[in-house]
């Protein structure tokens, strides 16, 4: 995407020879340096960021004049004494959290200038969780801004959805499938709902925004299933997601009973480091590393392992991103949603020609589930072959019964306010089975219906009872496709807890895949973060 004159420089597949500098993994709150064989190893480098919009604001407001589809614009629906919803995506995006002032305040803010202008009074405001944690304060104020909150939360119009509350949840109907339909009361029955969404990757916005953000279990439970996620290939691909599919069939059903939807989509540049400052040596190829930044990435490595974990992980849960935003549009969902994804595309994918017998990959210190916490055994299963896993368009980067190799601690450690389900799950489910399917059949259901972490859920801050489920049925595709999973350097009893093979070294890893893939195996590294998207041919 050009914009005055400058053309970032695209994705870029390095074929790795005897002259190739070791490679950065991710490992947490920390980084390793490996060496990758030459002759037989790749490295897939994301794209440079694309240049931002010069005027955020401006474009916001453009594009809600002007809307894609078939829509008036949000001006021209918004009437005195009007029922008016506005729901936003959770701390689940962007990952890392951005620097203030964050794109759905700017996009709020823009709406209720038009809100109040038209006489809009009964305006609500919700966070979007689905059966995520409720956000703190804090977390609020920095997603909507202080004038936002300051306006709204104190009489009880800035809230967090609440997918268990039976007084606020309305059921629409069921799909053609059986699947059904139920989501928040209030923004069910407003006279619009306008949907401000950040989407960072492929997957999110579109119907999934509402379908699911606003979904109670009930609903949720017909497509966060094995099957589901078995059937989606990737969750990235739109064309092949059963996860898609699902949530446009329930959108369907949403439109047809009259409830009313203005999308605003919003996507970022994928600028997670910076160019000034420590962490702008994350975002460069290593072979361009200046002698200043070979220096400042051993000064921080070693500071970094020498440091206790809690300090660590202080240091880049403080972390803000200079993300920024690189288009806006608004509408109808579906033509919203289509020029949202091709606006994505233009940041994330890379193309890369064939499978490999061994992926790699470095997983970082955040998911979308840890934000201001712990990524536990069970999140690093789901960041990897959850999420890594299915950063495609096409064919997985990895051959069916090939090896995914991944680096990160593991620690054998939760919050225990976060996720006090998780740890249940992982001595109580996971010592018992790690199949999918079997999980569901036998121990979905005394966790979604649990009292006590439905009550920690709503009145704390606590993801859902089944959540942690969720996160291991993420994994489904990756799981029925490769033919083992190796984590290195990670906690060895919480590596064996999940099921996987633990390693200390990336030497020690590539000899035990050579088990399973041979001795002259390929193998390609995904150099993620920041954000790139596989396209395989």
């Amino acid at each position: 995407m050009k914009r005055n004159g400058i053309v970032p420089r695209p994705g870029f597949v390095l074929d790795v020879d005897r002259s190739t500098p070791p490679i950065l993994f991710h490992h947490g709150e920390g980084f390793r340096l490996e060496k990758l064989p030459a002759g037989r190893s790749r490295v897939i480098y994301p794209a440079e960021p694309i240049e931002a919009l010069k005027n955020p604001d401006g474009a916001i407001r453009d594009a809600l004049d002007n809307p894609i589809g078939d829509s008036e614009p949000l001006r021209a629906l918004l009437k005195p004494g009007m029922k008016l919803t506005i729901a936003f995506d959770d701390i689940s995006l962007p990952l890392p959290p951005m620097k203030r002032p964050d794109i759905r305040q700017r996009v709020i803010e823009a709406v209720l200038e038009l809100a109040a202008a038209a006489g809009v009074d009964d305006v609500m405001l919700i966070a979007a969780l689905a059966l995520h944690r409720r956000m703190t304060e804090d977390e609020l104020r920095h997603a909507v801004g202080d004038r936002v909150y300051d306006a709204f939360a104190p009489h009880g119009l800035l809230v967090n959805h609440d997918a268990e509350d039976p007084d606020n949840l309305l059921f629409i109907g069921e799909t053609e499938k059986g699947e059904e339909v139920e989501i928040n009361k209030r923004a069910a029955e407003s006279d619009l709902i306008i949907y401000v969404n950040i989407n960072l990757v492929s997957m999110d916005g579109g119907w999934k925004s509402t379908a699911t953000g606003l979904a109670s279990y009930r609903s949720l439970r017909h497509h966060h299933n094995p099957q589901t996620m078995r059937h989606s290939k990737s969750f990235m691909d739109q064309h092949k997601s059963e996860l898609h599919s699902a949530n446009w069939r329930m959108g369907k059903v949403l439109r047809d009973s009259g409830v009313k939807v203005f999308q605003i989509e919003t996507t970022m540049n994928n600028n997670v480091f910076g160019t000034e400052g420590p962490m702008s040596v994350l975002q460069k190829r290593e072979w361009e590393w200046s002698l200043k930044d070979r220096i400042t990435m051993a000064g921080m490595k070693s500071a970094l392992d020498r440091m206790p974990q809690r300090s660590r992980r202080s240091i880049f849960n403080s972390w803000q991103a200079p993300h920024a935003m690189t288009s806006v549009q608004a509408g109808e969902v579906e033509a919203v949603h289509k020029l949202t994804t091709e606006n994505v595309y233009a940041q994330h994918l890379v193309p890369v020609e064939g499978q490999t017998d061994i992926l790699t990959m470095g997983l970082p210190y955040i998911s979308p589930y840890n934000v201001n916490s712990i990524l536990n055994p069970i999140l690093v299963a789901c960041l990897g072959l959850g999420y890594f896993f299915n950063l495609y368009r096409g064919r997985p980067p990895v051959r069916e019964g090939g090896v995914v190799i991944m680096s990160h601690p593991t620690p054998w450690e939760f919050h225990p306010v976060h996720h006090p389900s998780y740890i249940d799950f992982f001595d109580q489910v996971l010592t018992q089975t790690h199949d999918p399917v079997v999980m569901s059949e036998q121990f979905e259901k005394s966790f979604a219906e649990d009292e006590w972490y439905r009550h920690l859920y709503r009145t704390s801050y606590a993801y859902h009872g089944v959540h942690p489920f969720y996160m291991w049925y993420w994994c489904s595709h990756a799981l029925e496709h490769v033919g083992q999973v190796i984590i290195v350097g990670g906690d060895v009893r919480a590596v064996r807890r999940l099921g996987f093979k633990p390693a200390s070294t990336l030497q020690d890893a590539l000899e035990m895949a050579s088990d399973v893939v041979g001795r002259d195996a390929t193998i390609t590294h995904l150099h993620n973060p920041p954000i790139l998207m596989a396209d395989v041919s």
